[in-house]
């Protein structure tokens, strides 16, 4: 799978960051099928589960599951299971679990119908400083790559990473990582409690495959026509 290969609607994945289903429909009503992709997090996951996922789906949705899983292996690979017969697309797992756990992961996500895996590298909320304070004292590149490279090691082929990496992990993991960048704001938008962004065609033009993005889209006075100007962006790009 290469970045050539994707189709604009295919780049962009909005984030349904809403406390439950009802007001994620709502939405969906506003954004009009403008997107192909949706991206459900911990919060909509814990609150809704697998069955708003399947509603997603029979929508013609492709759900990216936000769940970053972390825990010991044999708990990593029965959630991974779990998920699988909701039909989710795309499920996140943190690299700092280990190898044994991505492996476990990777092992659970074997079988047809089960979503593919990427892997959280360093969370675009965190800076240096942050990273510090955990007891990391390398640079946030030189961890992403670090974690990067061990969770490619177990045969994960996705990443998810900021825009600041993107241009690195392309680079050394070459067309067929899929990169995942969130941290996007179009021009003029709000930060937020991102650390690391970039607008649209700055991580596209860096080589990523898809992009994340929530409030621009999801708090916008019109988010049909907020997501239609990303994906013009992004058809500009590449």
């Amino acid at each position: 799978m290469t970045t050539k290969a994707f189709h604009p609607t295919d780049r962009l994945i909005v984030a349904l960051d809403f406390p439950s289903a009802a007001p994620a429909r709502v939405f969906l009503k506003q954004l009009d099928s403008a997107c192909r992709w949706l991206k459900v997090g911990m919060e909509l996951y814990y609150a809704e589960g697998n069955a708003f996922v399947e509603e997603l789906r029979g929508l013609g949705y492709e759900v990216f599951l936000d769940l970053k899983l972390h825990d010991i292996p044999n708990t990593v690979a029965g959630a991974v299971r779990s998920t699988t017969n909701a039909g989710a697309s795309l499920l996140t797992l943190h690299a700092t679990g280990g190898s044994v756990m991505m492996a476990a992961a990777v092992e659970a996500a074997s079988v047809p119908g089960a979503p593919r895996l990427l892997a959280v590298t360093v969370l675009t909320s965190m800076d240096a400083a942050q990273l510090s304070g955990i007891g990391i004292a390398s640079s946030p590149a030189d961890q992403v790559l670090r974690l990067a490279r061990l969770a490619w090691s177990t045969g994960i082929r996705g990443m998810v990473c900021s825009a600041e990496e993107v241009a690195l992990l392309r680079e050394v993991l070459g067309d067929e990582a899929e990169l995942v960048i969130p941290g996007i704001r179009p021009a003029g938008a709000a930060i937020g409690d991102q650390s690391r962004i970039a607008t649209p065609a700055e991580a596209i033009r860096r080589g990523a495959s898809r992009l994340v993005v929530g409030r621009p889209i999801t708090q916008a006075p019109d988010p049909k026509s907020a997501a239609l100007a990303i994906l013009d962006e992004i058809a500009t790009s590449i």
